[in-house]
This record gives C-alpha cells, sequence and structure tokens, in this order.
C-alpha cells in the first residue's frame, strides 16, 4: 500500500513539474510578430538584396521560369550571376534576326525571351534587326509572316509578362537607304513594319511622350529616364529630322528627366570585323556625338555590329550591343571570340556612372567581364576606349599604335571633351 502511494505521488510530481517548466517557457519567450510586422521591418535595401518580403496583394507576381529556364540556370558552370537590382533595370537585346525571309530564330533568342523573369526588367529595348528583310524579292505575305514570327517568338512573350518594350528599326527591318532620286528602296518593308506597330494588339507599353513619326523617330519616358529613338537603319539621318532630334532633346520634358537614352540601329563608331567603315556607322559621328552631349545625352545603345564592346568617347556613354541572332562577329584588333550576348543594365541615380552593365555570353550564361576585353578600339572614324579607361590610362605603346593607324586627331581630338567623373543629369 504505501508502495502505491509512494509510486502515485513521483508521477503527480513529474507531472507538476513540467506544466511549471513550460509555463515558465511561455511567459520568458518574445512574442512573435504577426508576418505583417515583419514585412514592414525590412528596409528597401534589405529587399532590393533579396531578403523575404511578405507579397503585396495588388502588385501582379513576376512571371514564373519555365522548367526549362530552370535548368538553364542550374547548369550554369559556377552558378548565373544575378546583379543587384537598382533604381531602374534594362534588359538590351539586339539583331535578332537570321537569314533574309526567315521565320525561325536561333535558340539563344528564345532563351533570352525564357529568362526575362529570371531578371524582372522594367524595361526592354532592342537595337534593330527583329526580322530578315533588306531583300527586294521578299512579298508582302514572307514580310508579314517575318512579323508575325517576331511577334510570337519575342513580343507576344514581353506583352504577357508585361514588361515594355522599346526599339529602334534595323535596316532589316525596314531600311531607309534611299535611291538617286532620294526615295526610300524598301518602302514596301517601311510600311508593313509601320502596319505592324500601329495594330492596338501590338503595343509596346511605353509610355510616349511624342509618336507622331512612330515606329522610325519617337519619344517615350519610363520611371524618370527621357528615351529617344531615331531610324538609324542607314547612315544618315535627313536635316529636317535632325531638326526633330535637337528640339525634342531641348524640351522640358526631355531636360527635366533624371536621365537621357538614346537608341540607334547603326552606331557612332566601328567596332567589329566587316563592319569598320563608312556606310556602317553614322555619317559624321563626331558632329553628332558634340550634339547629344550638349543636350546631356548619357548613353547610346546600338546594334548593327553584332559585337559587344561597352565604350564611351567624349562624355557619351557608347554601348555597343551583342548579337543574338544569326552572325555573331568578332571585335576589330581582337583575337576574341564572336560572342551572342545579352546586357542587363542598372541604373541608380545616385552612382556618379549612373548605369552597371552585366553582360552574358548567352550560349553559357557566364558574364563577361571588362577585362576580359580590349582596352581601346581604333575604328576607321576614331577611337573609343572601353567604358572603365580614359586615355590618359593607355600606355605609350597603345596610343603610338592608335595614332599609326588613324593619325593623332582621331584618336585626341575628343579630349577637350573628357569623360566626366561624376553624372549630372
Amino acid at each position: 500500500m504505501g508502495y502505491k502511494r509512494f509510486f502515485t505521488g513521483l508521477c503527480l510530481g513529474l507531472v507538476i513539474s513540467v506544466c511549471i517548466a513550460c509555463s515558465q517557457r511561455v511567459l520568458l519567450s518574445e512574442p512573435v510578430p504577426p508576418a505583417e510586422a515583419v514585412a514592414e521591418d525590412i528596409s528597401p535595401h534589405q529587399a532590393r538584396e533579396g531578403s523575404a518580403v511578405a507579397p503585396d496583394p495588388s502588385v501582379p507576381a513576376a512571371p514564373a521560369l519555365s522548367i526549362e529556364a530552370q535548368e538553364w540556370i542550374a547548369s550554369a558552370s559556377g552558378g548565373m550571376a544575378n546583379p543587384p537590382r537598382k533604381d531602374v533595370r534594362l534588359v538590351v537585346i539586339s539583331d535578332l534576326n537570321s537569314a533574309y525571309g526567315s521565320t525561325d530564330y536561333d535558340p539563344e533568342v528564345d532563351k533570352a525571351i525564357a529568362l526575362m523573369p529570371f531578371w524582372q526588367p522594367d524595361l526592354v529595348v532592342c537595337g534593330g534587326d527583329m526580322v530578315a528583310g533588306q531583300s527586294p524579292s521578299l512579298t508582302p505575305e514572307q514580310i508579314n509572316a517575318m512579323w508575325q514570327a517576331f511577334d510570337a517568338h519575342i513580343a507576344a512573350p514581353l506583352r504577357q509578362q508585361k514588361v515594355p518594350f522599346g526599339f529602334t528599326i534595323g535596316n532589316h527591318d525596314a531600311s531607309s537607304a534611299t535611291g538617286v532620286h532620294g526615295q526610300f528602296l524598301f518602302q514596301q518593308e517601311r510600311d508593313l513594319a509601320s502596319s505592324y506597330w500601329a495594330d492596338p494588339a501590338h503595343s509596346t507599353g511605353v509610355n510616349f511622350v511624342d509618336r507622331d513619326q512612330f515606329p522610325f523617330y519617337y519619344t517615350f519616358e519610363q520611371q524618370g529616364i527621357f528615351f529617344m529613338v531615331w531610324d538609324g537603319s542607314s547612315s544618315r539621318i535627313p536635316a529636317d529630322k535632325m531638326a526633330w532630334v535637337e528640339q525634342a532633346l531641348a524640351s522640358d520634358t526631355a531636360q527635366q528627366a533624371k536621365a537621357r537614352i538614346l537608341l540607334s540601329h547603326l552606331p557612332l563608331y566601328g567596332v567589329a570585323v566587316g563592319r569598320d567603315e563608312p556606310g556602317e556607322v553614322m555619317e559624321n559621328a563626331d558632329q553628332l556625338r558634340a550634339m547629344l552631349e550638349r543636350y546631356n545625352v548619357h548613353t547610346y545603345i546600338s546594334g548593327h555590329h553584332h559585337a559587344y564592346y561597352p565604350a564611351h568617347r567624349g562624355k557619351l556613354q557608347l554601348l555597343h550591343t551583342g548579337i543574338l541572332g544569326a552572325g555573331p562577329r568578332p571585335l576589330i584588333d581582337s583575337r576574341l571570340p564572336a560572342w551572342k550576348t545579352l546586357t542587363v543594365v542598372d541604373i541608380d541615380f545616385s552612382d556618379p556612372a549612373l548605369t552597371t552593365y552585366t553582360t552574358y555570353d548567352m550560349q553559357t550564361l557566364r558574364t563577361i567581364e571588362y577585362a576580359e576585353l580590349p582596352r581601346f578600339l581604333a575604328s576607321h572614324n576614331g577611337v573609343v576606349l572601353r567604358r572603365d579607361i580614359d586615355y590618359d590610362e593607355l600606355a605609350p605603346d597603345e596610343k603610338s599604335f592608335c595614332e599609326q593607324r588613324l593619325g593623332k586627331g582621331l584618336c585626341t581630338s575628343y579630349l577637350p571633351f573628357p569623360r566626366p567623373k561624376t553624372y549630372a543629369a
């Protein structure tokens, strides 16, 4: 009997001890805040760098990556770089087309579009050559079929992702080349390109400022940045169009913007083998550059040369966009391979440099670093410097090479307009 009492008392004592311990744990522990309070305590900087934030039901969710896109990212050697977001993010693509009349696109084009949800850009911009025209033998049916293929592969997926799309017309889209009497040699292609872009179903999603001459000459504003698009599908811009360019850049809308960026198909200066010659760059490049500098244009984005080179000359940044379609070209005076590339441009309005580039080799998804690229390129119409290099940083043998190739004038004539050390809107 005494044994039973002892056993019962022992059990009751153990139960009471456990209950007391649990009560003390609850009393001493800190209360867990609701999910909303946790989200409020995370700063914008933490959120930008990837900290978890409770989803905002009023903001549409980012499109999910496809299984195929997830596999590409997972298989990237060393992992796929994901740069930190800044105030505004652009993804820059160019030269998407294949052979004349083609309605097919190289795998890198579809790969780039499928990976857009990974970068989550505020805007995609294209340096031209979206279709494969510029052939008098193409019928209207063939040209329309190319634009429908472009829509299926590029434009429609971007609309579905709700990503605005800014572009400039390339020579294979609707060339502005003219004949001896001033007529457009590819008027049919220009008419059909205009028809495609005039269709409300093909809305670009950008905030137009002036679209009277869209899609050849137009301006738009996105998140404080003023974008000008001119028709650089051939090397010359007519005098009346230049008057429009200056008027638009001088406008209050342009000058009160936080930054100004210009889109053109042809670059100002040559960078690629087979394209470093007159007719493959804009005429009077130094005069155009000086005009753009006068209106504080920060960056000139171009395609056409099928080679990536981040450069500057004078005060103007020059983003020579690489190719996604057929026919990548090597840089002049370089033994580097001809890459297919895409560039992510992150814009930080508080950064003196304003822009940061992250450029991917779209076949391997590795990033291409500045140090891999030539420090300068001696183009036929003027030297361009890699964007992180000043002329006075070139070695004597590098300056000598430039001057022997081009003469001192084309190597140093822009020096009264040095690359700015700080960005001023």
